[in-house]
C-alpha cells in the first residue's frame, strides 16, 4: 500500500499537510506494509528537506500510489483518475463553486472519502481542524479587543513560529479590572478556545453571577445551547425537542452578551435554528459589547454583525449598529468583528500535527484494516466506478446526474 501526500494546489494557498515528517515515519512503523511518498511543495510549512531528512521519499509523480491525501479541494486538472482521495471537498452541502470538482471526480472514476463526513457510530465527527480554530480564534478575539480599545498589541499568529510563541504573546494582555467575556459552544472549537481561557488570568463564573453581579477582576462564562435558548411556551429546554422543533425556541443570548465586553462565538449553528443575536438586539440602549470574535463564522446567519468573513491579512472589520452596514472597526458606534474563516492556517505546523495525530489514531486503522462499522464507507462520496454512493445520492443533480446504479 502506497500513500501519497499531495501538494496543495488551491488558491489562495494552504500551508497545512496531513502528516508531518515524523508522522510519516510513524505511519510506516505502525503499518509496516505501507509506504508514504510526499509530493514536493514550495509552500508547505514542513519543508521538503525535513521529509527527506526523516527518510521519506519525495516524488513529483504519485501515479503509483493507492491512496492520495491532502487538505483542501484539489484543482480539477491535478486529479489523477481511478485513485482513492481523502481531502475536504466542500461538496456535501452542494457548495456551488465545487460542483465542477465533484463532476470531475465522477468522470475520472475517483473514490472520494471526505474528511468532513467521517463520523463515529453516534454521528459525531472524528477528525477536523476545529480544535485549532478555537485555539487561534480565541487568541484573535483577544487581539481584536486590544486593538479596538488601544490597550495592547498582539502579534498575528501567522507571525509566530508555533503555538508556544503565540501563547507567550498573551502575557501582553492588559484588561480592565471589570472585563467580562462570553463564550458559546462545547464542540471541538469551543474546547479549543477553552484551552486558551485556562492559561489566562480570568475567572469562570455562572450565568446568574455574570448577569447580576459586578466584578473587580476579569471573568467569563462558557455556555451551551440550553443556557442561551428557551422554549416559547414555558421557558424550558429539552435537547431532543430543540433539535426536532427548533422553531419552538428563542434566543436569550442578547441579554447576556449585551453585558459583556467581548463575545467569542464557537457554537455550532444550523440554518433552521433561531437566530442568536439580531440587529435589533444590538440596538438595545444597554448594549455594551463592541468586540465579537465569531470563530464559527456563519455569515449572514445567527449573529447580525457577521456580515462577511475576514482574512488573515485583515482580521477585523467594523459593523455599524445603527445602519447594519460595514464600517471602520475603530468607528465609535462600530462593533469590531473578527471572523476569519480559515483560522487553523495561521499555525499550520501545529494544526497539521494535531490533525495528523487524529488521522493516525482514528482513520488509518479503519482505512487500512478492519472497519466493521463502515465508518469509511459512510464517508465515501464517490466510487471507483464513477458513481455516487447511496448515502450521497442526494448530490445527483448537483453532480450533473451521476448516481448510484
Amino acid at each position: 500500500m502506497k500513500i501519497g501526500i499531495i501538494r496543495e494546489g488551491k488558491v489562495p494557498p494552504d500551508f497545512r499537510v496531513p502528516f508531518s515528517p515524523q508522522q510519516c515515519v510513524k505511519v510506516q512503523q505502525a503499518f509496516p506494509e505501507t509506504t508514504v511518498i510526499v509530493q514536493p511543495s514550495p509552500i508547505r510549512k514542513f519543508r521538503d528537506e525535513e521529509y527527506s531528512a526523516a527518510g521519506i521519499r519525495l516524488d513529483e509523480d504519485l501515479s503509483d500510489c493507492d491512496i492520495l491525501m491532502g487538505i483542501k479541494e484539489v484543482p480539477v486538472e491535478h486529479l489523477l483518475p481511478e485513485k482513492t482521495y481523502l481531502f475536504f471537498s466542500h461538496t456535501m452541502k452542494k457548495q456551488p463553486h465545487n460542483a465542477k470538482l465533484l463532476q470531475s471526480i465522477l468522470e475520472k472514476k475517483i473514490r472520494l472519502i471526505d474528511y468532513e463526513a467521517l463520523r463515529d457510530t453516534g454521528g459525531h465527527r472524528i477528525i477536523g481542524f476545529g480544535r485549532y480554530a478555537g485555539i487561534i480564534g480565541a487568541y484573535e478575539g483577544f487581539r481584536a479587543f486590544g486593538k479596538k480599545h488601544d490597550l495592547y498589541q498582539l502579534r498575528s499568529p501567522s507571525d509566530c513560529t508555533d503555538r508556544r510563541e503565540m501563547e507567550e504573546e498573551l502575557k501582553k494582555i492588559k484588561w480592565p479590572a471589570s472585563m467580562k467575556i462570553v463564550m458559546t459552544g462545547f464542540g471541538r472549537v469551543g474546547r479549543g478556545a477553552e484551552e486558551i481561557m485556562k492559561i489566562l488570568p480570568v475567572k469562570q463564573v455562572s450565568v446568574k453571577q455574570f448577569i447580576t453581579q459586578s466584578f473587580s477582576e476579569p471573568v467569563y462564562i462558557h455556555i451551551d445551547t440550553h443556557e442561551y435558548y428557551e422554549r416559547h411556551i414555558d421557558g424550558g429546554f429539552e435537547k431532543k425537542d430543540f433539535y426536532n422543533n427548533p422553531g419552538h425556541y428563542f434566543s436569550v443570548l442578547p441579554g447576556i452578551v449585551r453585558r459583556a465586553d467581548l463575545y467569542i462565538a464557537c457554537h455550532l449553528w444550523a440554518s433552521g435554528n433561531p437566530v442568536l443575536i439580531t440587529r435589533e438586539d444590538m440596538l438595545h440602549r444597554d448594549w455594551k459589547c463592541n468586540v465579537i470574535a465569531d470563530v464559527s463564522c456563519d455569515t449572514n446567519g445567527p449573529i447580525a454583525s457577521t456580515i462577511r468573513a475576514s482574512k488573515i491579512s485583515e482580521p477585523i472589520y467594523g459593523y455599524d449598529r445603527e445602519t447594519g452596514k460595514e464600517t471602520n472597526w475603530d468607528a465609535p458606534n462600530a462593533i469590531c468583528v473578527m471572523a476569519i474563516d480559515n483560522l487553523p492556517c495561521e499555525l499550520p505546523k501545529d494544526a497539521s500535527v494535531d490533525f495528523g495525530n487524529e488521522l493516525i489514531s482514528k482513520v488509518l486503522p479503519l482505512l487500512l484494516g478492519d472497519d466493521s462499522d463502515d465508518i469509511i464507507w459512510k464517508a465515501t462520496e464517490t466510487t471507483l466506478e464513477g458513481e455516487l454512493t447511496p448515502h450521497f445520492e442526494y448530490l445527483k443533480d448537483y453532480a450533473g446526474g451521476n448516481s448510484v446504479k
